[in-house]
């Protein structure tokens, strides 16, 4: 008798177990189900197996081959295009089966006697026998009724409470004779339960019900197949195990070692070539499959390990499920229910909360805590915030639903009844990620003023005009067009200190997050009147007559991301002739290439126009490059020299703000007008603060992050500085190109080197510890500077990406170019040398 095999399915509700792997290969016992299937005809002396594919047959294929190795002939029938359904990939094998054959499913754990049905069939002349089971709740599973005779009368598939008649079901095992395949249409989906079986009856054939008696289980769902296993391992079903039973309830494989130490309760199993560190727990209920190494001092409780599993030192899981290859590192916690995809990384200390799903080949970061789903993006990462707020992939990393989950915790540390500004850049995923951010707000009682598509220094005005608490504003990262980027500000405007964003990140991690009754949902108001105000602001600290006077000539380019044209009704308000270019809206943000063929544009069109200068507006207002008359490109720290270099002509004796790593042409110049200078943490947020606190600012930031003028407003704003630029100009009857050609001539370069999170705090101590105190600045980072001249070498571990940068800075070329080349060896060495360290512990 020959049997039909049907393993094309997907397991969808088993993910992420099966996103890599069908369904009937997802392993029991550390076997794959289709392998208990396979055995379970083997014992009922069925030894020829037709096996029906499509989702990743070649795993299928490859594991089993021809059967021999599993005393059993097997053949395959892939479905290469769509499915065929139960019943239609078995009329495609019709040829293949001339006499009575069985069709049993390759996704369920049963020990039913298959022999006794098959003889039940032929005593009943049946042309369909179907095998049926007793289950207490039936509303998953098809309902099937019968007569005193068991011949079937009726069937109901998946009915609700009120439909069930029946606790007698279908677990999907058919018993056919060959005719009964004339009722199926060729190459057309067909299903045995809602097509096939109907006909018959329907057609009067002699249909029967054969009620078996035994284990059976539709492994559907992953607490069933969890359950699955703890009932194998208890003896509930009759299965073949793969390893020695120690002793009773103690499985254990070939080459494995458990240290004296560990203590194993049962039942549990082992696999094969396994190592079981000192002071392990494993308590019963646990599965483990082969070549798995358990460190010292981990607890495992009721856990299913599969294949390949590392497990570092004091590591402890819980009901969880690890899938092949994955590696938990030291100290880790996976809680009950939650499931790792194969191939994952999850990090020291890091915890993986109650129910969580990781999709495969991610990675969880040191000490993160994951309290939903991984499942697009590519890395769970420990902390919330980065360098600038949160970031990450739009709509993959910064979801509706993490946005919602986001607002909530930021509101869940404000008093209730607070009053939020909202804004975002006019971009459609900034838009629904705002109204996400929106609903987690106002769930928590907060109120909203919402500003909806505005540019970023207009809402930083704009919020202590408005008496609220704080300030979110939603935009396309600057440096990355994938990336979304969400601020948060204080009520003066200025991003969150570092302690306002741990409460959030508490909140949010802990999900200690407040629910308020229907009175006291939060509302939604739309302040009026927002651009006259940035205007009456914006007018009030220039110099409006230098500017009109000025009759300059201004290319202004938005590059597709419109920041608002105020700017250009502005200039045109004060006798300037602007010429605007790219000041649609694009979806899509420019990549950088794209960017570089605009800037090249835009240099040609100021000197074809005679411009006295054009410039480049991004970061929804906040960032700008220049270019002068002759079509040159002014950006990063020429642009800082330049713009330092032109305020304090105006303002001598004036305070300058620039962050830790700005070229020390800012010094020269600062000596030049008796200036005074103060750098700061590489961070917008520093440079925010100091601009605000230390008296006499009249400039702060830099080319590539923005200028602030902090009686203007504390943030970054490109709009104003064009226009304090133009005044500048006027009033010391300069152009770009003579203002650039007396700046200091500075040679200032980085370069940027890969480094383990778990390495940057043992480099920078390095640094420190390999340097006199009198040759160091620890401001941000590890500077190491000369007392003799503007030389030195800054090493800034990245905020946010595991990633060291590396500054030079020296009037000599040669001496940057020397400096780069040997302390980006130092640290590769370094982190070589560590790595080694950590691998032979």
């Amino acid at each position: 008798m020959r049997a039909v095999l049907m393993a094309g399915g997907s397991g969808t509700r088993l993910r992420p177990l099966t996103c890599e792997l069908p369904k009937p290969m997802v392993p029991i016992l550390n076997r794959p189900i289709a392998e208990h299937i396979i055995n379970l005809l083997k014992r009922n002396n069925i030894t020829e197996i037709i096996t029906t594919l499509h989702y990743l047959p070649d795993v299928i294929q490859d594991y089993f081959q021809d059967g021999s190795d599993f005393g059993v002939k097997m053949k395959y029938s892939v479905e290469e295009d769509q499915p065929l359904g139960t019943a239609g990939s078995v009329k495609n094998i019709a040829e293949l089966l001339d006499d009575t054959f069985l069709v049993i499913s390759g996704d369920s754990i049963t020990d039913f006697d298959l022999n006794a049905a098959i003889e039940f069939h032929k005593s009943k002349q049946s042309k369909a026998t179907i095998i049926l089971t007793r289950v207490q709740n039936p509303i998953d599973f098809g309902v099937v009724i019968t007569d005193k005779e068991q011949r079937i009368q009726r069937f109901l598939e998946k009915p609700s409470t009120s439909e069930v008649f029946s606790d007698t079901v279908n677990i999907g095992t058919y018993i056919l004779e060959p005719e009964v395949l004339q009722y199926i249409k060729e190459n057309e989906e067909s299903d045995f339960s809602q097509d096939l079986f109907p006909l018959l009856l329907a057609e009067n054939e002699p249909i029967y019900g054969y009620i078996a008696e035994g284990y059976w289980c539709d492994v559907g769902h992953l607490e069933v197949y969890r359950e699955a296993q703890y009932d194998a391992l208890h003896g509930k079903v009759k299965l073949d195990f793969a390893y020695e039973e120690k002793k009773q309830g103690l499985w254990v494989g070939s080459n494995t070692y458990i240290d004296a130490t560990a203590k194993i309760q049962s039942p549990t199993m082992i696999g094969h070539n396994c190592r079981i560190g000192p002071n392990v727990i494993i308590e019963g209920e646990t599965i483990i499959g082969d070549n798995v190494t358990i460190g010292g001092g981990t607890q495992i409780k009721r856990s299913i390990i599969w294949n390949g599993v590392m497990i570092g030192e004091e590591a402890q899981l819980t009901a969880c499920t690890i899938a092949r290859g994955t590696r938990i590192e030291r100290r880790a916690q996976v809680a009950e229910a939650a499931v790792i995809g194969q191939l994952s990384t999850v990090g020291e200390e890091a915890q993986i909360n109650n129910g969580v799903r990781v999709w495969p080949s991610k990675r969880i970061e040191s000490g993160a805590i994951l309290n939903i789903n991984l499942i697009w993006g590519s890395t769970a990462q420990r902390n919330l915030f980065g360098q600038r707020g949160v970031s990450g992939l739009a709509n993959i990393d910064i979801t509706p639903e993490f946005a919602v989950k986001l607002g909530a915790a930021y509101g869940s540390t404000l008093k209730p009844g607070s009053m939020v500004m909202v804004s975002r850049d006019q971009r459609s995923v900034s838009r629904m990620v705002s109204r996400s951010i929106i609903g987690g707000l106002m769930s928590v009682g907060v109120h909203i003023q919402n500003l909806q598509a505005t540019a970023i220094p207009i809402a930083r005005t704009m919020t202590s005009r408005l008496g609220v608490v704080g300030g979110i504003h939603v935009r396309i990262h600057p440096d990355r067009p994938d990336f979304l980027l969400i601020e948060f500000f204080d009520s003066k405007g200025i991003n969150l200190s570092k302690a306002k964003e741990k409460k959030i990140e508490g909140a949010y991690f802990k999900e200690d997050l407040r629910r308020v009754g229907i009175q006291d949902i939060g509302i939604i108001s739309y302040p009026a009147n927002i651009l006259d105000t940035y205007r009456n602001t914006f007018e009030a600290k220039l110099n409006v007559e230098a500017v009109r006077n000025s009759s300059s000539k201004i290319v202004i380019d938005y590059v597709y991301g419109v920041s608002g044209a105020i700017l250009p009704d502005f200039l045109t308000k004060f006798g300037c002739d602007a010429v605007v270019l790219n000041a649609s809206l694009r979806q899509a943000a420019l990549s950088t290439q794209e960017r570089e063929t605009l800037l090249y544009q835009l240099g040609q069109v100021v000197e074809a126009l005679k411009g006295n200068l054009g410039v480049q507006v991004s970061a929804n207002g906040e960032q700008f490059i220049l270019v002068d008359e002759g079509g040159i490109p002014i950006r990063g720290e020429q642009l800082t020299a330049l713009m330092v270099n032109t305020i304090l002509t105006a303002n001598p004796r004036g305070t300058i703000v620039v962050p830790v790593h700005a070229s020390s042409a800012v010094e020269q110049i600062v000596r030049r007008h008796d200036g005074k200078i103060k750098r700061t943490k590489a961070n917008p947020t520093a440079l925010m603060e100091a601009s605000q606190s230390i008296p006499n600012v009249v400039l702060g930031g830099s080319g590539d992050m923005g200028f602030i003028f902090p009686y203007l407003h504390p943030g970054f704003d490109a709009m104003f500085s064009i226009a304090k630029l133009l005044e500048m100009l006027t009033i010391q009857e300069r152009s770009l190109a003579q203002i650039r050609a007396v700046l200091p001539k500075i040679c200032h370069k980085s370069t940027t080197v890969r480094c383990p999170w778990k390495i940057k705090g043992a480099l920078m101590r390095n640094f420190i510890e390999t340097h006199s105190t009198e040759d160091l600045e620890l401001i941000d980072g590890v500077k190491i500077i000369s007392h003799h001249n503007d030389n030195w070498v800054l090493i800034l571990p990245d905020a946010g990406e595991p990633l060291v940068h590396l500054y030079a800075n020296s009037e000599d070329r040669e001496w940057v170019e020397q400096s780069l080349k040997s302390y980006r060896q130092q640290v590769q060495q370094f982190i070589e040398q560590e790595q080694g360290t950590i691998i032979s512990v």
